[in-house]
């Protein structure tokens, strides 16, 4: 039975439709009509005290799902306003055949005035998940025409304009309160610029059949794992030792977010290894953490013995004492996580390992791939793909939708919001991820937990005070509750 977590893309919905005609004679026009009572008892559910929508109809099988909607409203008494962009002569059969059902309803089209009624639900049944260039016209003016409104508004199956695959927008995209999406979740609904434009995310599987997307879906959303009660006889030396290497001249609140946030995780004992300078006053505040001043690889190897896991990077630099840190940490073969500057080393001498965790921001993966950002962002999927398999372990490509990528199957965040904008949030992840490492779980593991459990933190505290504001420091203490 697939999970009601997995993703897909659109290639597999459209098998998954084939496969469900084919094998399952499912006809197009049930699954359509299945798809618009989904759709309508949503909006009634969401909406209940409106009684009138505005309908977008496009051209393809999506304005289909339009007309159905329409259509119910109309029996269920409701004012229904249906814009057409295509003669419904010229749609596909399935969705010709709901237009003309629309009609025999009563149902007519009406022209777009120079704005929507106040009062009204609007419907966005235009492109649906088959779009794969920019919007053009006429398409364009009705996507701003219903941004425009300050009405509520429903996307079919993904918001029109928005790449269901990507989650990027192609030139323009309409901006739902509610999307209700068919089938399986697209992957595209939870990365990218998702966020902005799909509001709320319901799926709906039209009653088909688990076997056709039997073999699909080898991205999932993250969820949560709650954490295995401690031992009663547990004592530090159980829970890991974290080594944060960072903290060059000038950047020392870098390590000590990243330090504070493994003890704040669990981790039993954690030491910094940063500049002489800093290392007498960086535990000011917290004395738990164990500050060593370390000006060469000699300095530091005593520090690594005594480690099982080495958080690199945040505030590290790339000058001779940065790459002199980093070489000491590659040479000593520990578990790692790579952050921050490291990251920014390591994409100017590539290797590959399977015992670490990377964490870059778009900008850091276009250096470890030798792209542009905006070449990993038009497809994430692929740039963590190309990531993991080049460099090796586990991969965490950060942003609007975190991915978490191992090899074997993607993960996208759900967790996190805009108020995570501000310096330190990733060197807060590093540290965290580390803990957790060091407490014995997975590198798989550790990154799938830590990314959700980050964003989590991050959403509970924008919740009780607002995003903007939201201190990368605000976040230890609230990971502590949520692991515990």
């Amino acid at each position: 039975m697939p999970s009601a977590d997995q993703l897909y893309s659109v290639a597999e919905i459209r098998e998954a439709e084939r496969r469900a005609m084919a094998e399952h004679g499912i006809a197009g026009a049930v699954m359509m009509a299945r798809a618009g009572a989904a759709a309508f008892e949503q909006i009634r559910r969401h909406w209940p005290e409106h009684r009138r929508l505005t309908v977008f109809c496009g051209a393809g099988n999506n304005a289909g799902d339009g007309y159905v909607v329409a259509r119910l409203a109309l029996l269920a008494g409701y004012r229904v306003d249906v814009h057409a962009l295509s003669d419904s002569a010229r749609l596909p059969v399935d969705a010709a055949d709901a237009a003309e059902r629309y009609f025999q309803a009563g149902g007519r089209i009406e022209v777009l005035g120079d704005s929507l009624p106040g009062d009204s639900v609007v419907v966005d049944a235009l492109l649906g998940i088959g779009l794969s260039r920019p919007v053009s016209e006429p398409y364009a003016s009705a996507i701003a025409a219903i941004n425009a409104s300050a009405a509520p508004v429903v996307a079919l199956d993904v918001p029109s304009g928005l790449d269901a695959d990507t989650g990027n927008v192609l030139g323009c995209a309409v901006a739902a309160d509610l999307t209700v999406t068919f089938i399986g979740l697209k992957r595209g609904l939870l990365t990218g610029f998702a966020a902005d434009y799909c509001g709320e995310v319901v799926c709906d599987s039209l009653a088909l059949p688990d076997e056709v997307l039997a073999g699909a879906g080898s991205i999932y959303r993250l969820t949560k794992t709650p954490p295995p009660p401690r031992p009663r006889v547990a004592h530090k030396g159980h829970c890991g030792h974290v080594l944060a290497v960072g903290g060059n001249l000038g950047y020392s609140g870098a390590i000590r977010l990243a330090g504070e946030a493994a003890l704040r995780t669990g981790a039993g004992l954690v030491s910094i290894a940063t500049r002489a300078v800093h290392s007498a006053v960086l535990n000011l505040g917290r004395p738990e953490l164990m500050c060593h001043g370390v000006e060469s690889s000699a300095d530091l190897a005593s520090l690594l013995d005594k480690a099982s896991v080495v958080v690199v990077g945040p505030g590290l630099g790339q000058d001779a004492w940065a790459r002199t840190m980093f070489a000491a940490v590659l040479a000593s073969g520990k578990p790692c996580v790579v952050d921050a500057d490291a990251l920014n080393l390591l994409a100017a001498r590539p290797e590959r390992r399977d015992h670490w965790i990377l964490t870059p921001h778009p900008g850091e993966a276009a250096r470890l791939l030798g792209s542009t950002t905006a070449q990993v962002g038009a497809d994430r999927f692929a740039a963590l793909v190309s990531l993991q398999q080049r460099y090796g372990g586990v991969c965490v490509l950060k942003g609007a939708g975190s991915l978490v990528g191992d090899g074997e199957r993607i993960y996208v965040s759900s967790t996190g919001n805009p108020g995570m904008a501000s310096g330190g949030m990733g060197d807060v992840l590093a540290g965290l991820l580390g803990g957790l490492l060091a407490q014995g779980w997975s590198a798989p593991e550790a990154a799938r937990l830590g990314v959700y459990v980050h964003g989590e933190a991050a959403d509970r505290l924008a919740l009780r005070h607002g995003e903007r504001g939201l201190l990368a420091g605000d976040l230890p203490a609230e990971i502590r509750e949520l692991l515990n």
